[in-house]
């Protein structure tokens, strides 16, 4: 960055002194026009937070100079990462500080005097506006490049350890949930629709979360979307109306043709998925945090879409140094290895489990709100206090866990319902351990508070 004249630096950084928060409200005005920005930009974090860091922004580049350059391409690298994490279209940033250049350029004309100083103000302003950008769309494109190529070995990833097994569960589950919506419709009183929904089953949350973003999207992905929407609609809008058993036979006779389709669509598409080893941790068989980012974008994609909350839990097993300390590793892996079995028993097919790192676990569970987020992480507790870990010479070592838990909040950066998951957890080890804490704005962050790596 080349040194602008001392005047017109002077004169740019009086306007952003005065007109910082004119000229932030200006860009967010100008971003709400656009209906895409409702989806990574809440209202109310725009006011309490956003509006005052672009302020700070504002001052910080107008204030520049060229001592500042490796700072500022650090923070605008950082920012566009950050953009890209969030998935904010680029076009919609451009558009902002476009409108940041069209309002200051007649203030810099009024407050200028003469033409030439204008001219030089306007220029430095642009040069700053324009490096700024490159730098945030240069991160912002290596970041998006990066993640797509994670999502497309996720989709490559089998989620299961044993296809075959796998593939007959989902053909069990898909059965019993076709056998419960049988005993309902020949029953007198086949009760509400909802219960009755193909995708409130555990083949419909499994499909849902896992088989769609491990099938990707295919023509059979979307034909089983389709058929599923097609029995719910069905149920929905037929099943109040059906006043005789002759009605609700009919009805069940279509809605177990799409079955037949579905479960031959899903035979079709587990023919075709393999089992790589890279994404799943060797010593417990979980996943490890390779894709955790896809899961969590996916799953924020998901609730944007639908509605669906989803939640994470964060597990730290309490006091491992002194098991490890005292017992041995080989003690200390194996009761890595026996929670990662209670977690695999304990939760849903839909959901999945991370091996985070040394002795803490990742929970993303799909389609939840806190009452039930919360549930699932005591029932987990509960489970792993109550089992203790089997060692040689008849040896029975108790373990508990700590669980923080948080559910999404709407906010488009998968970071922070990590972030407030940790957080929560961190508050669970400090209170005595062997508790459930759950996340709210009030907790303080854990120290040294980690930032997801892919």
């Amino acid at each position: 960055m080349a040194a602008a004249p001392g005047p017109a630096v002077a004169l740019l950084g009086q306007l952003a002194d005065a007109d910082a928060a004119v000229l932030a409200d200006h860009f967010y005005g100008v971003l709400f026009q656009d209906p895409r920005a409702a989806r990574f930009l809440d209202p109310t974090q725009v006011q309490g937070r956003l509006v005052l860091s672009l302020q700070r922004w504002l001052r910080q580049l107008a204030h520049s100079g060229p001592d500042d350059v490796e700072a500022l391409q650090r923070l605008h690298e950082h920012i566009g990462h950050v953009h890209a994490r969030i998935g904010i279209p680029a076009d919609l940033i451009c558009r902002g500080v476009r409108a940041i250049k069209e309002r200051l350029h007649p203030a810099i004309r009024a407050r200028a005097g003469h033409d030439a100083l204008a001219l030089e103000t306007c220029l430095h302003l642009d040069g700053l506006l324009d490096l700024a950008l490159e730098a945030m769309t240069r991160a912002y494109a290596r970041s998006r490049e990066a993640a797509g190529q994670l999502d497309g070995s996720f989709r490559l990833f089998s989620l299961i350890q044993n296809v075959g097994t796998e593939r007959e569960r989902q053909r069990a589950l898909l059965l019993a949930w076709e056998n419960a919506l049988l005993y309902a419709l020949t029953s007198e009183q086949p009760g509400p629709p909802e219960p009755l929904l193909l995708s409130r089953s555990d083949f419909g949350l499994w499909f849902l979360h896992k088989g769609l973003a491990s099938f990707g999207e295919t023509s059979e992905t979307a034909q089983v979307s389709q058929l599923s929407e097609r029995i719910d609609e069905a149920l929905r809008e037929e099943l109040p109306a059906t006043t005789s058993a002759v009605e609700r036979r009919a009805l069940l006779d279509r809605i177990r043709g799409w079955t037949g389709e579905i479960r031959n669509l899903v035979g079709v598409l587990f023919e075709g998925i393999g089992d790589l080893e890279a994404g799943r941790d060797a010593l417990t068989r979980l996943l490890n945090r390779r894709f955790l980012p896809t899961i969590l974008r996916r799953e924020i994609a998901l609730h944007a879409s639908t509605g669906r909350q989803f939640a994470v839990l964060m597990l730290d097993l309490d006091h491992f140094k002194a098991i490890n300390d005292t017992h041995g590793h080989d003690a200390g892996d194996r009761a890595l290895q026996h929670v990662a079995a209670i977690l695999v028993e304990g939760t849903r097919g839909s959901d999945y489990l991370f091996r985070y790192g040394g002795e803490e676990f990742v929970i993303v569970l799909g389609s939840v709100g806190q009452t039930e987020a919360v549930a699932i992480a005591h029932a987990l507790r509960r489970a792993i206090a109550g089992s203790p870990v089997s060692l040689p010479g008849q040896v029975r070592l108790p373990v508990t866990a700590s669980i923080g838990v948080a559910v999404q909040d709407g906010h488009p950066d998968y970071e922070r319902v990590l972030a407030r998951a940790d957080a929560a957890m961190y508050q669970a080890k400090r209170g005595g351990r062997d508790r459930v804490v759950v996340a709210d704005d009030d907790l303080p962050p854990p120290p040294g508070q980690r930032a997801l790596q892919g």
